[in-house]
């Protein structure tokens, strides 16, 4: 076999593979005498087919499978002769007019690029921090609190109040005609808990079982409902039932019944305030990751392989219809998306994946096995059964490499920060939680 290496542009290149015809034609015999052995044909016994009879039948897909196979030999071996670190897959075409007993063919794919990063103490980051303060905790409390309340019925002359539940009726219309989603019997909303439009809310705030009212309702221009945004809407309401809320009190059962170990006050706050640090560590880890993935972009150079960011929009697309599949989208498989879509979030994946690479190569970043099991462990402390969900992530090799993937954008994210300049951020505790 002889090799040539030809660069067309940029990543791209091109390799011409010169097969003999005599390698391939041996091949496909061998695999016909092979397939003669066990193949099963009417009006013959097992194995005593003729051989002229199983070429005729078989021949082609064998000469096909074959022509893949040592031709994808080929490629492979005159790449790593070559030292090529090849991206994606070649695109192969026979080219006419070779020497006779010989085939050739034109491999044209791309190659891994070369990556240069600047020196990375002339970055500069923002590095977020926060804390969990006595604040935090109470607030969080005061939503296990309201997950955990009871209703009982108010006295039939007792007036809508914020935190209430009421079971109402309503019957909307626009311009005098209903719309969809516009009327429903029987429906219950929190009051106050923005559940319902202000102003749906602001009527119903007041009124007692029994009674009835007609309002006047604008909907929002950036409202979901795109067939009512921005219209002018009346309503009638009818209370037909009102519900005062009672939140448990913050003590030693309200601990218990959230199977805390040291079932006290103090138990409780400590094992809030554990969860909540556990949660603002990752987030915080997502945040200063993401500040370091920008800063390693900008200060790297390199050309990104097309049919990398082809394969990342390719994915993308996929996992799009699948969302769309699972939502009961008709049809979500045929949904037409274009590439466009995709394309920039890809090629910034692509970039960010061979910055990191090479960081990683070039600093021996990989994930140690004592890292793996101690991302792991960490993960599943939160639940109720730390060792069954350990055995669940070591279960499955593909969990296993997303924690691997998550343990050395880690380790890079470590490197980075340590080598860049860094302004310190304190974030309020709500703002990282996205809480208002």
């Amino acid at each position: 076999m002889s090799v040539t290496v030809e660069t067309l542009e940029k990543l791209e290149r091109k390799i011409t593979l010169t097969l003999p015809v005599g390698v391939i034609q041996s091949e496909v015999d061998a695999r016909l005498k092979r397939m003669a052995r066990t193949v099963k044909m009417d009006g013959f016994r097992p194995g005593k087919v003729p051989m002229t009879v199983v070429a005729q039948r078989y021949g082609y897909s064998v000469h096909y499978e074959v022509m893949n196979d040592k031709v994808g030999e080929a490629f492979a071996n005159a790449a790593n002769e070559a030292k090529l670190r090849v991206a994606g897959q070649p695109r192969i075409s026979e080219k006419e007019g070779a020497p006779e007993g010989e085939l050739t063919f034109d491999a044209v794919f791309e190659v891994f690029p070369e990556v240069t990063i600047a020196d990375l103490s002339t970055a500069e980051i923002e590095k977020l921090s926060a804390e969990v303060d006595d604040a935090a905790i109470d607030k969080t409390l005061e939503i296990l609190r309201k997950q955990r309340r009871t209703f009982t019925q108010r006295a039939h002359d007792a007036a809508v109040q914020s935190g209430d539940r009421v079971t109402v009726d309503f019957d909307g219309k626009i311009d005098g005609e209903p719309f969809q989603g516009g009327k429903a019997e029987d429906f219950q909303f929190l009051v106050g808990d923005g559940q319902m439009l202000g102003e749906f809310e602001d009527a119903v705030r007041g009124m007692k079982a029994g009674e009835s009212k007609t309002f006047p309702l604008s909907f929002p221009a950036d409202y979901q409902g795109k067939e009512v945004a921005g219209k002018a809407a009346d309503f009638m309401v009818t209370v037909k039932k009102v519900e005062a809320a009672h939140l448990p009190e913050v003590n030693e059962a309200l601990a218990k019944s959230l199977g805390i170990p040291d079932a006290t006050v103090e138990g409780l706050r400590a094992d809030v305030r554990k969860n909540l640090e556990r949660e603002i560590k990752f987030r915080l880890q997502a945040r200063n990751k993401q500040a370091v993935m920008d800063a390693l972009v900008s200060k790297a150079e390199l050309d990104l392989p097309k049919s990398s960011v082809q394969a990342e929009v390719d994915r993308m697309i996929e996992a799009a219809r699948a969302d769309l599949k699972q939502r009961g989208i008709k049809d979500a498989d045929k949904a037409p998306i274009p590439d466009d879509v995709f394309r920039p979030q890809a090629e910034r994946r692509v970039r960010v994946g061979l910055v990191v690479a090479e960081l990683v190569r070039g600093h021996e970043l990989q994930a140690k096995p004592e890292q793996i099991k101690a991302h792991i462990d960490e993960l599943a402390s939160s639940y109720e059964k730390p060792v069954d969900v350990v055995r669940w992530y070591y279960s499955d090799n593909r969990r296993l490499a997303e924690v691997e993937a998550m343990v050395i954008e880690n380790n890079v994210t470590e490197f980075v920060l340590a080598k860049a300049k860094i302004n310190e951020k304190t974030v309020p505790f709500d703002e990282l939680m996205g809480q208002n």
